[in-house]
């Protein structure tokens, strides 16, 4: 299992504060408001709507309010702010790669605020594809072990829906999809009773690399600061760090 997809997956179940599940909340809805602007306010012809509202309900972002996020997209009230997606790229110590995913109404705040948490974290910030080429857009669906069907079982659900892969991740399983396939694996796995535990679009790194003591906490303090400001949606690595020191950190 991808370091982004435990780390998503412990931050989920250790329940945040009110204030950063607010900012948290802001930052999905936002995110499903401009998909919807761009794209058309119906998911079955706009993945990147589909992508924003599977992550927005893995946060528990109640589907009526996404639904009005949807419905605001068509109209004025956006206050002139016009959001436009960017992407950075950079590395956190140790030679992890680091992608970071924004969607920002000013280029030059956003680009300042990213290169100051990856200085400030020890880390470098970096040209455009330096770290992007080492990971892949796909969708990832977490079922948590203690209420899975036996691994054949699961293994043939998810196969059966198009899914790419099953592995194990210590006290998960983790589905690897297709962008494209991602809503028909989900949906056959919850036809079967499965509970889905998170689904989204994610980038998962095609290798990763083992991080460790002090280093672990460094990395991982960079990627929390990243994902702490307002303009950041996503941050992905390529880091490898067992679940119960990323849990004690």
């Amino acid at each position: 299992m991808s370091g982004h997809s435990k780390w998503a997956t412990i931050k989920r179940k250790k329940a945040a504060n009110d204030a950063k599940r607010s900012n948290q909340y802001a930052k999905l809805l936002r995110a499903v408001e401009v998909a919807a602007r761009e794209g058309g306010g119906d998911p079955a012809g706009n993945l990147s709507l589909v992508a924003a509202i599977e992550k927005a309900r893995s946060f528990s972002v109640p589907m009526e309010t996404i639904d009005r996020a949807i419905k605001r997209s068509s109209g004025d009230d956006t206050g002139g702010a016009r959001y436009e997606e960017v992407v950075y790229e950079g590395y956190a110590p140790g030679g992890i790669a680091i992608v970071v995913e924004a969607l920002t109404d000013n280029r030059n705040r956003t680009a300042q605020d990213v290169r100051h948490a990856f200085t400030r974290s020890g880390g470098n910030l970096g040209d455009a594809g330096s770290t992007l080429w080492m990971f892949q857009r796909r969708g990832v669906i977490v079922v948590e072990k203690s209420v899975s069907p036996p691994e054949e079982r699961l293994l043939e659900l998810a196969l059966e829906g198009g899914a790419e892969d099953l592995t194990d991740s210590e006290s998960s399983w983790e589905i690897v999809t297709d962008p494209s396939a991602f809503k028909q694996v989900q949906g056959a796995l919850e036809d079967e009773g499965v509970p889905v535990f998170s689904a989204e679009i994610s980038m998962l790194p095609q290798t990763t690399i083992p991080v460790g003591g002090a280093e672990a906490r460094k990395v991982l303090e960079l990627v929390e600061t990243l994902e702490d400001l307002d303009d950041v949606q996503s941050v992905y690595a390529n880091f490898d760090i067992p679940e119960e020191v990323m849990a004690s950190l």
